[in-house]
């Protein structure tokens, strides 16, 4: 019988793709073997403990040999870390060195200048896992004590091993982008955390307006609550008084219905009577502290938005239903330039959706994901997942196939983490292939669903 020709190309296809995802998996297997051959005779190994003002470095060379007597001390200045690079270009000159691999530990934001000097001096810095350095001290010596002399060795020996990583410091839009939304961020929590504060003050003196208004920081409320924040002051402002506040801030949809509402709610209030003086005082400040940070967060979203329209693709991103700035800029902000990335898998370990499987001997364990990686990263991508299966049809649809289908039907948490790592192949063939959003294709994959999805 004769094998048709659409057959043949789809087993010859099938079969590279297999033959690909198995040099990939031998090359991801490797990849330690690959940092430690990085590594020859040529190669200075620098050991760096950073710390807030002053900085301890030792040099080696690949086998572990000191060539520096003792620790080197710097300060964190321009001044220290010029008096740093001469020091290592001297052993790197005497020695006959050609490359230089210095190794430090991602200690808050310390790292951050001193990172950034050795990448523009062509010393591209690695990071180690403070963790691994606290156990390697402990088996070098049994003793889990922090000194000067010891970290810089033990840092330098894990880089030698290739037990390190090789960290993206941004520039340009991306390190705006990133610095913005930190700051949007940091923002956000302060404001939730001066919300629970009002919660918390309304709970004590005013526990009925939450049943007049549904929000605490309703404007028309705010706005009351600035003249007249307790029960008592609200039954002395009286009806008239309430809706004439509303209407000397122009404000619609409010009225004397709603201020009557209000002073009902004040009438029959079992708020604390005690301390009122310090109360009205306390309302003030807080609703002071909301409004000049929410004054600040739409700025910094005017700056995000701004940063977001000088990425390339960026825009198209957001013609995605159920995707917005936040989204984008979150994204954009945690991954950074998307080009540096040769596949969307390695966007999937960046934020923590690889899965991993534990098993021993004939015992196979349950797959999950790694949570290895950028936690914002993987709680946005979380968040929009169950913005995307609420309002966005496409998704909604993987979604209800993912947990409904015959063979393997995944639970919600882990359908929205396979919608997840589905989105992430999206945003990356959006930004790489500079193409739109296919709604169509989307459907057209529960057919023929993600390898993702079906070991999740």
């Amino acid at each position: 019988m004769k094998i048709p020709q659409s057959t043949i190309r789809l087993l010859t296809g099938r079969l590279v793709k297999i033959l690909l995802n198995r040099e990939v998996s031998t090359m991801k297997s490797n990849t330690q073997n690959a940092k430690i051959e990085a590594i020859t005779e040529k190669t200075l190994v620098l050991g760096i403990d950073v710390g807030s003002e002053t900085h301890y470095a030792r040099a080696f060379d690949y086998r572990g040999v000191e060539y520096s007597k003792k620790p080197f001390k710097f300060s964190n200045t321009e001044v220290g870390f010029v008096t740093f690079k001469a020091w290592v270009l001297d052993i790197k000159e005497k020695h006959g060195k050609d490359k230089v691999i210095p190794g430090m530990e991602p200690t808050g934001h310390y790292w951050f200048n001193l990172g950034k000097f050795l990448q523009d001096n062509e010393m591209k810095p690695v990071l180690v896992n403070p963790h691994h350095v606290k156990k390697s001290k402990e088996l070098d010596d049994n003793h889990p004590t922090k000194n000067d002399r010891k970290d810089p060795k033990v840092i330098a020996g894990l880089v030698r091993e290739g037990r390190y990583m090789i960290p993206y410091l941004p520039d340009g839009v991306y390190a705006d982008l990133r610095t913005a939304s930190n700051i949007r961020f940091q923002l956000q929590a302060e404001l939730t955390r001066i919300q629970n504060r009002i919660n918390r003050w309304f709970n004590i003196y005013f526990p009925e307006y939450k049943t007049v208004y549904g929000k605490p920081d309703a404007k028309s409320g705010i706005l009351i609550l600035k003249e007249a924040p307790l029960p008592e002051d609200i039954l002395t402002l009286g009806i008239d008084g309430v809706n004439q506040i509303w209407r000397d801030a122009k404000l619609r949809a409010v009225g004397k219905t709603r201020a009557k509402t209000l002073i009902e709610a004040a009438e029959h209030s079992v708020g604390s009577k005690e301390g009122v003086v310090s109360a009205r005082m306390e309302i003030r400040m807080l609703l002071e502290d909301y409004e000049s940070r929410n004054i600040r967060l739409q700025e910094v979203m005017a700056l995000i938005e701004e940063l977001v329209n000088q990425i390339p693709m960026a825009e198209k991103l957001l013609e995605i239903k159920g995707v917005g700035i936040k989204t984008v800029s979150g994204f954009l902000a945690e991954v950074g330039d998307i080009r540096r990335f040769n596949d969307p898998k390695e966007l999937q370990k960046l934020a923590g959706l690889a899965l991993v499987e534990n098993s021993s001997g004939k015992h196979k364990g349950k797959t999950t994901i790694s949570r290895r990686g950028r936690k914002r990263l993987r709680y946005l991508l979380f968040e929009v997942a169950m913005s995307l299966v609420a309002k966005n049809p496409e998704f909604r649809e993987l979604h209800n196939y993912y947990t409904t289908r015959r063979l393997n039907p995944l639970k919600k948490m882990q359908s929205l983490m396979a919608i997840a790592a589905k989105l992430l192949r999206v945003f990356y063939a959006i930004l790489t292939k500079g193409v739109g959003y296919d709604p169509k294709k989307m459907v057209n994959d529960i057919r023929r669903p993600a390898t993702y999805a079906q070991a999740a």
